[in-house]
């Protein structure tokens, strides 16, 4: 999950009136936010003209891309314009219901509205009817993924936080698409084997869950045939926050564990796949039929 800009009455640096704005998590974010630092800079070290016009051009260039993104794509619809804003009010930081792993929880962890529109756009192209979710938090892509599919069909969203998953709960009852998810309260591998189980495949799964489980999981769905011939997975962070390709001493657990992920999914001949450069990065995984 990654940074988003709630919508409704936000400003144009992307933070909703009266609430602090999202910390840059993303790439590009990163990189404006690195780059206004160096603005500042060169203007209190009086560097040359030349300089600070050079970095103004490419700060605009790249502080325009995701508002522009934003502007160009479908708008959201109010239920998830809904959820976005009660998403980046509620105070994360006394939130920590799952008692075992005591997860850190926090706005930027919402998909938000361009990864959204993707996701629901996927899921009208592939003519998705069974769509399984490996991480929930508070339901913004599994609402907009249901949004697209068809009545009758069913997005099951797997979310080891009672409070989190109450709370997704709460927002999708104020949707006509919310009684098509259906959402598991435990750890992901658990419901997964549960799933398994059952030999049901899916025809469309979005994993957004422990970074340092991305191998199991997808394990999991390729092993366990959680995933139809045809099917497609797709898996958000892969670029998380430039970690898996930067060198291994500036990555963390979670840069390491992504950047192995990556190189599993290319070693393995029975998908193909893209990694996209949207927002935290996106990979889309097709199980060759």
């Amino acid at each position: 999950m990654v940074q988003t800009k709630p919508q409704g009455s936000s400003t144009e640096d992307g933070s909703v009136t009266g609430l602090p704005p999202a910390r840059p998590v993303t790439p590009l974010g990163i990189v404006v936010q690195q780059l206004g630092e160096a603005i500042a800079l060169a203007e209190q070290t009086e560097a040359s003209a030349p300089l600070r016009h050079a970095l103004n051009q490419v700060y605009v260039l790249a502080s325009g891309l995701d508002p522009y993104l934003e502007r160009c794509a479908t708008p959201e619809s109010a239920a998830l314009a809904n959820l976005a804003r009660r998403t980046a009010a509620e105070d994360w930081s006394q939130r920590f219901s799952d008692q075992e792993t005591v997860r850190h929880l926090e706005q930027e962890m919402l998909s938000g509205h361009i990864e959204g529109q993707t996701l629901k756009l996927l899921v009208h192209m592939t003519q998705a009817a069974r769509v399984l979710e490996v991480g929930m938090f508070t339901g913004y892509s599994a609402l907009a993924m249901a949004e697209a599919l068809p009545e009758g069909g069913c997005v099951v969203a797997c979310e080891v936080d009672a409070y989190v998953a109450s709370f997704a709960r709460s927002c999708f009852a104020a949707s006509p698409h919310g009684h098509k998810i259906q959402v598991k309260v435990a750890p992901a591998l658990q419901t997964l084997g549960q799933l398994a189980a059952t030999q049901q495949p899916f025809d469309l799964a979005f994993i957004d869950a422990d970074k340092q489980e991305y191998g199991a999981y997808f394990s999991v769905l390729m092993d366990g045939g959680l995933i139809a011939p045809g099917g497609i997975i797709a898996v958000d962070n892969t670029l998380l926050q430039g970690q898996p390709y930067r060198p291994a001493a500036q990555q963390t657990a979670n840069g390491a564990a992504v950047a192995e992920f990556n190189r599993m999914v290319a070693a393995d001949s029975r998908v193909e796949q893209v990694l996209l450069p949207l927002r935290d990065g996106l990979t889309l995984i097709r199980r060759k039929s």
